[in-house]
Order: C-alpha cells, then structure tokens, then sequence
C-alpha cells in the first residue's frame, strides 16, 4: 500500500473513532442516522467539532459539523470548482436533493457517492448531521 493510501486509510479510521467518541449531542449519539453516516459517509467525511484533534485531521471530504444551514464551500477545504461557484445553503431539502443525486445538484462535483435512493435512509442521516453543532 502506498503512503498516501496508508494515510488516508489511517484518516478515515480516526474519523471513525472520532464519530464514536464522547464530541456529538446525546441526540446525536442517539440519532439512527448516525451508524449511517458512519457507514455511509464516513470513509470520505467526520462530523468534529472544530478545535477538535478530529477536525484537524484531514480527510478526503470536509468535516461535516455544522452543515445544516452553512453555505456550500464556506470551510477550509479544498472544493471543487462545481462546488465553489454552486451558491447552496445546506437546508434539508438541499441536502436531500444532494444525498439523491449529487452530480444532478452539483454537476461536477467531486463527491464520490453516486446517490441514496432510500428517503428514509437520507432522512436519518439529514437529522443526524443537524445535531452535530
């Protein structure tokens, strides 16, 4: 395995570990989505609080706190430029239309995941990603 897959495997498991550990609300600890996102989004994408030694790792994805309700491309991570001129605010129904399809949303975009057909699936992780603040 080469350096740079050795590091961002040892990245994605500290954003795993980082997801289980004491850094999210009780809801979010809680929250069905939250096994999802760790599943789902968590090989590309953690959700720490910033200062945190999670949030200062870097990942293939930016760091998730706060999402809900930011503007798209408004943290420290190299977006791409679909992403940067996309204009979006991370409300649910955003978020929705781009968990479903995200190159549909943000053609371009340098998000791997071809998108989540299940509603309920999105739903959950959406309410997950709303108590990581």
């Amino acid at each position: 395995m080469t350096r740079t897959k050795l590091s961002l495997a040892a990245a994605a498991l500290l954003a795993a570990a980082a997801c289980s550990q004491g850094s999210e609300t009780q809801a979010g600890a809680d929250a069905p989505g939250r096994a999802l996102f760790a599943s789902i989004c968590g090989a590309c994408h953690m959700a720490a609080p910033p200062g945190s030694a999670a949030a200062k790792m870097r990942t293939i994805g930016p760091n998730l706190w706060g999402v809900v309700g930011r503007p798209s491309a408004a943290t420290d991570f190299d977006y791409s430029p679909a992403m940067r001129a996309a204009r979006l605010v991370w409300d649910e129904k955003t978020l929705d239309e781009f968990l479903t399809n995200p190159q549909k949303l943000v053609p371009n975009t340098r998000m791997a995941l071809a998108g989540l057909d299940d509603p309920e699936q999105r739903k959950a992780i959406i309410d997950y990603l709303k108590t990581q603040k």
